[in-house]
């Protein structure tokens, strides 16, 4: 069992990015309904590239070692990952806040498949606005947008 008090939250920089690629791969490979369409260099790449670069990112950190990160882009959280081993400790909720404290709407996208992310943004005040059909994301999977309107 981890210490989630010694958890700091900083801004991620540019040599995070391996880290950040593997935390999301983990988080992604722990969802059996998931499909695997991007290979772990496609995951550095687009962490390094896209994320890192256009995206104020922050990350959850224990000693050395990244455990979680959000990135955020305006108004919308694109991602909120998590080591699966750091789950429940209340990490998300601490990205969560911290990242969105001073945003009057934030938005984001979750998978309908995913209970778990589903009943974490509504207990933290999202609430669904529309449901998709798959066809607007890659993964081709259904989809929910979520608001939380402060």
């Amino acid at each position: 069992m981890s210490d989630t008090a010694k958890v700091l939250l900083r801004p991620a920089a540019g040599s995070d990015a391996a880290a950040i690629a593997k935390i999301m791969r983990a988080a992604l490979g722990s969802l059996d309904w998931m499909p695997v369409i991007h290979t772990p260099a496609e995951d550095l790449a687009f962490i390094r590239d896209i994320v890192l670069r256009q995206q104020q990112v922050t990350v959850a950190q224990t000693g050395e070692k990244i455990v979680g990160f959000i990135a955020v882009s305006g108004d919308w959280v694109e991602q909120l990952y998590l080591d699966p081993a750091w789950t429940g400790q209340g990490i998300g909720s601490r990205l969560l806040m911290d990242a969105t404290a001073f945003l009057s709407a934030v938005k984001l996208h979750c998978f309908q498949a995913n209970t778990g992310a589903r009943r974490f943004y509504e207990r933290h005040g999202f609430r669904a606005e529309s449901f998709g059909d798959g066809t607007a994301n890659e993964e081709g999977l259904p989809d929910i947008l979520f608001v939380r309107r402060c």
